[in-house]
C-alpha cells in the first residue's frame, strides 16, 4: 500500500529497522516516497516483492515481529473495483490468507509475534495455521451498536495455549466522530 503501516510503526516503536514488502510496483514506489517524505529512510526500507517468495528474500526466523494488513476478501467475494491495483489490495488475487500466514510463520523468530488485521469471518482459518498460537484478540466495531467488521490478532510462534480477548474497539461514537480510544491510538 502507501507505506502507512511501517510509518505508524516507526512512530510507535523504537525498532531500528522496519521492512515493508509490497507486491505491486506502483504501490511499493508510493510507499518508498512516503518514507522519504517523512524522513524515515534510516529506519524503514520498502521492498517490492511477492510474499509467496518471502522465504527466498529473507532468512528464516529473521524478524521479531511480522505485521500484515492482507487482502481480506476471497477472490470471488465482494464488489470489484474498476482499478485493478485496489482489487489486488482487497481481494486474494495475487496472494491468499494461507500465503500470508505461511510466510509469517517462516519469517518470525521463535517467541516472536505475528500481528494481523482481518475480517472476523476468516478467524478460524487464521487460528488453524502454522504453529502460530493466538495470544491476543480484539474485535473492531464501526459503531457500538454494530457487529464487528474487523479483528486484530496477535499470535506467537511456538507460544503456549492461552488467549486474551481484549475489550472491543469502537471506531465512531457518531458519524464522522472518532471515539476517545481511536483518538488515543492516533
Amino acid at each position: 500500500g502507501t507505506g502507512i503501516i511501517p510509518i505508524l510503526l516507526a512512530a510507535k516503536t523504537t525498532a531500528s529497522e522496519i521492512i515493508g514488502l509490497e507486491i505491486q510496483e506502483e504501490s511499493a514506489d508510493m510507499a518508498a516516497r512516503s518514507v522519504q517524505f517523512n524522513h524515515l529512510e534510516d529506519r524503514i526500507r520498502i521492498i517490492q516483492g511477492d510474499i509467496k517468495g518471502a522465504a527466498e528474500i529473507f532468512p528464516a526466523a529473521s524478524f521479531d515481529v511480522v505485521t500484515s494488513n492482507p487482502p481480506y476478501m476471497i477472490a470471488s467475494h465482494g464488489l470489484k473495483n474498476p482499478y485493478e491495483a485496489k482489487n489486488i489490495a482487497r481481494h486474494e488475487i495475487l496472494c491468499t490468507l494461507e500465503d500470508v500466514v505461511k510466510a509469517a510463520a517462516h519469517l518470525v523468530r521463535p517467541g516472536g509475534s505475528f500481528c494481523l488485521i482481518h475480517k472476523p469471518f476468516r478467524l478460524v482459518e487464521i487460528m488453524q495455521a502454522y504453529k502460530l498460537e493466538p495470544k491476543r484478540m480484539r474485535l473492531v466495531h464501526p459503531y457500538v451498536d454494530k457487529e464487528p467488521n474487523m479483528v486484530m490478532l496477535e499470535a506467537v510462534r511456538g507460544g503456549k495455549s492461552r488467549i486474551t480477548i481484549e475489550r472491543p474497539l469502537i471506531i465512531y461514537q457518531e458519524q464522522g466522530v472518532y471515539t476517545e480510544d481511536v483518538r488515543r491510538i492516533y
